[in-house]
């Protein structure tokens, strides 16, 4: 009997830590998407992201255009330039991680639908390890610094 006992303990003790880890829990506000002029080749998207564990952001997906790329933007000498972000953007737990313009953001290359104000582009955000979120983000324009919102 004390050797059943035994086995079954150590079985069930060896079945809890081979479980997983529960996957990150990302919280995605604030998703909204640029204006762009009728026959843009591209839009800008933003959202800010927190993880409950150290992620990545790997990729992004929308029907509403040919596809959906994570790019950062810098100036230099005066210049802009914005390159694609192969290895997406990492998301340090616990920590706030906003794309926003002038930084990290999404870019939505080859619209399908008019980015005019008030329209939503669903996007789906990929991650490394926690499951995809589905948001839509609202096209609007930019609040401005010290205007009511």
């Amino acid at each position: 009997m004390k050797t059943f006992a035994f086995t079954t303990l150590a079985a069930l003790a060896i079945s809890a830590c081979a479980q997983a880890a529960p996957a990150p829990k990302v919280a995605a506000t604030d998703a909204w998407c640029r204006p762009a002029p009728t026959g843009a080749l591209a839009g800008g998207c933003y959202v800010t992201l927190k993880v409950s564990a150290d992620d990545r952001l790997v990729s992004v997906e929308t029907t509403a255009a040919d596809r959906g790329e994570i790019h950062t933007m810098s100036m230099d000498g005066g210049v802009m330039r914005m390159r694609k972000l192969a290895d997406g953007i990492a998301l340090p737990a616990g920590q706030t991680v906003a794309l926003k313009p002038g930084a990290e953001h999404v870019m939505i290359i080859g619209p399908k639908i008019a980015l005019t104000t008030g329209a939503k582009v669903p996007l789906v955000l990929k991650f490394r390890n926690a499951p995809p979120v589905k948001l839509d983000a609202v096209v609007r324009l930019p609040a401005m610094p010290g205007m009511a919102h």
